[in-house]
């Protein structure tokens, strides 16, 4: 491993690191726009040179492989001459309307000049003029005139997507990024452009002028819309509630991990993120009397739902839980059920079209949670029916009160005359969830749930690798996360197990850990940012 030595520190790096990235496990900046770690090096901006002693000119240290007794200096008078004057020729004909676009605090191009530039301009000239806001996709809006050619989203299509729908066209000061004639930028993974964008030249449709960014406020999360378990983070708009059309959530980034998803996500994790916000959703707790669905309050609702419990014997239960669930919710409710001693209990209900999949990021199964439910035990078990065939008793008459968590049964796989018989054949009907749907609409008892936004937690990943998820937001209404709402009903049926003495999902996580194999010596803790592999 070559040692050099960067503004007068000694670092050891991995052979084939370049100097930018040298100089960051140094402690040191060098600023760029063209380079990023997940691309190929292109050398374009020049704005990375470094002084390397015993070299006469400064150097592109992106290009530059660090070497065993390099000696390198990042803050020379030379390269911060160069910075600037490179930075120059970056803004000869860059528009100045830093207040109107909407990068303006992300601005790579705003804050090297505030930190390398800070030059007075010397261009008198009329500047070039480029094509402003042009779509390029459902997701991505170009402005060419922001551009400064980086190239950076031309090498992610070609690179990373494979799928090549932009290039640089024209010479000189008239080049400009656009699509290939016939093509449009509506590849499953096409908002990555946008993060990549170091200037405003791609930005987001569907964010666009909506929220400043020093408005937004930002937590680390997981990616709910499949198996994958992507790294994200939510960035939410609370301190300014007119601002992005009235919604909460703003926007949904990529944030790193290198054992998952690195710089990336799908559009669809990306996207998929309104019903958080959406009229649907449930937030005060419901009940029916006469057939009338009435709002009450939580202590009213949970004693209701104990005494139905109370009420039934064990096999006359049946509960179909859900991998969207997280694994706190997943082991308070399988404790909950064991104390019960139902047997009939899944968590798999089919969709009603099948989820896509590809060789990169996106699976198959679009819940986050599939393994954790594996794993926590809320799968049949010896001497119990599942998902479907608890709907098949409850028809029959012999499941007497059913208990749905977050499914739509009238929208999965299933024939919906089965699940509308299901529905009806059942004495009572619990329905516990985020947004309402055609099996709340039938519920006897509605307990309206914290969507994964909105509350702190852990998913299984289908590769076994459980990750943390934090609140970015308050619950919408009277709403709470469900492992809470179990503790509750767990309390109101005298259960003894220490879990419905939680106070935190931190102390479900404990009692998961304790209890499950799979989880031994896990903690909040231990899983810190990038999560931690469940045991074989």
């Amino acid at each position: 491993m070559p040692r050099l030595t960067i503004n007068g520190k000694e670092v050891e790096v991995p052979a084939g690191t370049n100097l930018i990235e040298a100089a960051r496990l140094a402690g040191a900046e060098v600023p760029h726009y063209c380079y990023h770690p997940g691309l190929s090096v292109a050398g374009q901006c020049r704005l990375c040179m470094v002084d390397i002693e015993k070299v006469p000119r400064p150097q592109v240290g992106c290009n530059t492989l660090a070497t065993d007794g390099m000696v390198v200096n990042t803050e020379t008078e030379r390269v911060k001459e160069t910075r600037r004057s490179i930075m120059e020729f970056h803004l000869i004909n860059h528009p100045l309307d830093c207040p109107v676009c909407d990068q303006a605090g992300e601005c790579w191009l705003q804050i090297y000049y505030m930190k390398h530039g800070l030059y007075d301009p010397r261009m008198t000239d009329e500047k070039v003029h480029k094509p402003k806001a042009v779509p390029l996709g459902p997701h991505v809006m170009l402005d060419a005139e922001r551009c400064i050619l980086c190239s950076r989203c031309v090498r992610y299509c070609d690179e990373i997507t494979r799928t090549g729908e932009l290039g640089i066209f024209n010479r000189g000061d008239r080049s400009e990024i656009g699509l290939f004639p016939g093509t449009t930028l509506e590849n499953k993974y096409s908002g990555n452009v946008i993060d990549i964008c170091p200037v405003g030249a791609l930005t987001d449709r569907d964010f666009r002028f909506q929220v400043r960014a020093w408005y937004l406020d930002r937590a680390k999360s997981v990616c709910p819309g499949c198996a994958r378990g992507c790294n994200i983070e939510i960035h939410t708009s609370q301190r300014r509630p007119h601002h992005n059309r009235g919604r909460r959530v703003a926007r949904i980034k990529p944030r790193f991990n290198a054992d998952v998803n690195t710089w990336w996500i799908c559009d669809a994790g990306r996207y998929g993120f309104p019903w958080i916000d959406d009229e649907s959703r449930l937030t005060t707790p419901m009940m029916s009397v006469s057939d009338r669905s009435t709002g009450t309050t939580w202590d009213e609702v949970v004693v209701a739902a104990a005494r139905a419990l109370r009420g039934h014997r064990p096999e006359e239960i049946g509960v179909i839980a859900s991998p969207q669930m997280a694994n706190e919710d997943l082991f308070v409710l399988r404790r909950l059920l064991d104390h019960l001693g139902v047997l009939q209990r899944d968590a798999r209900v089919p969709p009603r079209e099948p989820g896509d999949e590809d060789d990169f990021l996106l699976r198959a199964d679009k819940n986050p949670n599939t393994r954790g439910a594996e794993l926590v035990g809320l799968v049949p078990v010896s001497g119990g029916l599942d998902a479907r065939g608890i709907l098949a008793a409850a028809v029959q008459k012999r499941i007497k009160l059913l208990w749905v968590f977050q499914h739509d049964l009238l929208a999965s796989a299933w024939p919906e005359s089965e699940v509308q018989a299901a529905l009806a054949g059942a004495e009572c009907v619990i329905f516990q969830g985020t947004n309402a749907s055609g099996t709340s609409a039938r519920a006897h008892l509605v307990l309206p749930s914290a969507a994964y936004a909105e509350c702190d937690g852990t998913f299984t990943s289908f590769e076994g690798r459980v990750q943390r998820f934090r609140a970015a937001l308050p619950p919408l209404g009277e709403a709470l996360p469900a492992w809470e709402i179990l503790v509750r009903v767990g309390r109101a049926l005298e259960a003894d197990d220490l879990v419905f003495r939680a106070e935190r999902a931190e102390h479900a996580f404990n009692g998961l850990a304790a209890a499950v194999p799979a989880f031994a010596g896990l903690s909040y803790r231990a899983l810190g940012d990038v999560g931690a592999m469940v045991k074989s």
